[in-house]
Order: C-alpha cells, then sequence, then structure tokens
C-alpha cells in the first residue's frame, strides 16, 4: 500500500528518474527567460543542433513528473533525433510551485485552454522562437510523456492549426479529466466514452476554428501493455478520439506485428496516414527507446526510458514525415 505522496507521484505520472549519462550532443542548450506573460508560470529551454534545416521544423517534446526538460530530451532520445535531422527543440519545464511534482496540469480546465495556463505558456515559448529562428509554420509538432502525453493532448486540442502532428506516450484522451480526482480514476480505471463523444470534446475546445478533416493533426499513440501508471485503455480511447475527429472508422485499422509489439495505422480517403497506435506488450510506465548507433536507435536507459528495443521518438518523425 502506498502512502498518499507516493500514490501522488505515481497516480499523476512518474516518479523519480534516475540520471543517466546522455550521448554526446552537437547543438547548443539554453533556457530562455522572456518569451511572452507565461500565464502558467512554466520555464522555457531550447535545444538547436548545429546544422539545423532552414527553415527548420520544431518539436515541442513535454517531460513527465519530477523530470526536468533536458533529462527528457536526452533520455527519450529528443536531442539525438535534432541533431540527426536538424530538427530544433522546445522543452517546457514545469516548476515545483506549480505541482508539487513537477507535473504539466493536464487535468485543469483553467490552465489547457486556448490562450490560458500553461498552454498560453507553450504557445508563447512556439511564437519566441519562431521570432528567434527560421522555424516552418507547417511543421511545428508536440510529444510528450505521460502527464507530458496527457498536455500534448491539449495542445492538440487547443491548438490543431498550430501544430502539424502530434506524439501521446502513456497519455490520456483530451476532456477525460477535470480535476485531480477525475484524473487519478482516468489514469488508473480509464474512462469509456464512444468516439462521438471523445471528438466532442475536442471540438467544444475548439468551437470557433470550424476544423474538418484532414485538417486534424495526425497523432502517434504509444502505449505499455504493463502500465502501472496510466491504464492500457487510455490508448483505445485516445485512438477513438482521434480516428473520429479525422473521420476514420475503427474497423478501418492496418496491423502488424513486431517483436514484442503491435502496430495499427488508421489512413484516410486518400491513404495517407492519420493516426497510429503502438502497443508494446511487456512494457511498463514510460517511453520507449532502443539505445545504440543505429539511424532507428536512441535513447538513455532510466527509470522512465525503458530499453524495449524499438525507438519512439525515430518511429514518431517518420510517421510525421520529417526525414527528408
Amino acid at each position: 500500500m502506498f502512502d498518499s505522496s507516493q500514490r501522488l507521484a505515481r497516480a499523476l505520472g512518474l516518479g523519480l528518474l534516475a540520471l543517466a549519462a546522455a550521448p554526446a550532443w552537437s547543438g547548443t542548450s539554453a533556457e530562455v527567460t522572456e518569451f511572452g506573460s507565461n500565464p502558467g508560470r512554466l520555464r522555457m529551454f531550447q535545444y538547436r543542433p548545429d546544422a539545423p534545416r532552414t527553415p527548420a521544423p520544431l518539436v515541442v517534446a513535454l517531460h513527465g513528473c519530477q523530470q526536468t526538460a533536458l533529462d527528457y530530451a536526452r533520455q527519450a532520445g529528443w536531442i539525438q533525433q535534432a541533431d540527426r535531422w536538424g530538427l530544433v527543440l522546445l522543452l517546457p519545464e514545469q516548476q515545483a510551485a506549480n505541482n508539487g511534482q513537477r507535473c504539466f496540469n493536464w487535468f485543469e480546465p483553467e490552465l489547457i485552454g486556448r490562450d490560458r495556463g500553461e498552454a498560453g505558456s507553450i504557445r508563447q515559448m512556439i511564437a519566441r522562437l519562431q521570432a528567434d529562428h527560421a522555424i516552418d509554420p507547417q511543421r511545428i509538432y508536440v510529444a510528450g510523456l505521460s502527464a507530458g502525453g496527457a498536455m500534448s493532448a491539449a495542445l492538440l486540442a487547443a491548438y490543431p492549426e498550430v501544430f502539424a502532428g502530434g506524439a501521446i506516450v502513456a497519455g490520456v484522451p483530451y476532456g477525460c479529466a477535470s480535476g485531480l480526482p477525475s484524473a487519478l480514476r482516468c489514469q488508473f480505471w480509464g474512462r469509456d466514452l464512444e468516439p462521438a463523444q471523445w471528438s466532442a470534446l475536442v471540438l467544444q475546445a475548439t468551437a470557433g476554428l470550424a476544423l474538418k478533416p484532414p485538417n486534424w493533426p495526425p497523432v502517434s499513440i504509444w502505449q505499455g501493455g504493463s502500465d502501472w501508471v496510466v491504464d492500457a485503455g487510455n490508448a483505445g480511447e485516445l485512438v477513438e478520439q482521434w480516428t473520429a475527429l479525422q473521420g476514420i472508422e475503427l474497423s478501418a485499422g492496418e496491423e502488424t506485428t513486431g517483436p514484442g509489439y503491435s502496430h495499427r495505422v488508421y489512413r484516410d480517403a486518400a491513404g495517407q496516414p492519420r493516426v497510429e497506435f503502438y502497443l508494446i506488450e511487456e512494457m511498463g510506465h514510460g517511453q520507449p527507446i532502443d539505445p545504440g548507433p543505429g539511424e532507428a536507435q536512441c535513447g538513455v536507459p532510466a527509470d522512465y526510458a525503458l530499453p524495449v528495443g524499438i525507438c519512439a521518438s525515430y518511429h514518431t518523425i517518420r510517421f510525421w514525415g520529417l526525414m527528408p
């Protein structure tokens, strides 16, 4: 039986990470202190490779609880992807003053609305990077782990016209929770809604935009089958949410398998992949990595960076079409 502090740390996603030596990188990381009114009181870090593309794609990478922005970027392999493919990284970081476990507050409606709270802070960070660097406005993406994955879903819902794609690792559907008690329920036990109900929650967040398929960003969803923090059923609900928004029937999924995982792709009427889902059968709670020097390898093992033989950050940017 966990005491209350332990249960909260596990429930909101992601206990302490072991520090691990990361592969050397060639670019530059820095904190940016001035980027707007910062309504969510977040910290902003950036990573710029030595040879970024011109204009450069931008990936917003969101850490989990008890992680720092740069540790997550190293451990999940995002810095390696930035160096390999010329991507600029935006690395928002939560502060303990906002959340004792340093989780993004994905479950508080007032903090994830358009131009409000933490979501508003991250939007201001994107604008600052666009002012400082030659960023491709058509290639801005967001990805995150656990609490960061749930915040990624919230950002995709709040700003679908900003993001060209997203990735949600061990996350929950947008709109699942509206406060701490319901957040715990969503993570531990999930919430079963119909696809149209899930999509309606997103549509409420963007009622003034009148978006239609295929204007919704394509989404890559990853989940461990043995996750002890986030009930694996949340991934299925995420698939329902984003296929419904894309106007794709669940029966249209094309499934393949690999060593220890299954992969399902949902394509639109034009044959373009719009939603994909990786289920890593024996994986617990964390980011799938595959350490090594190969192009498809990445990551540094840690408590929540799990060497399961497949690199989520690599396959995500491949899904997004970011490889030359």
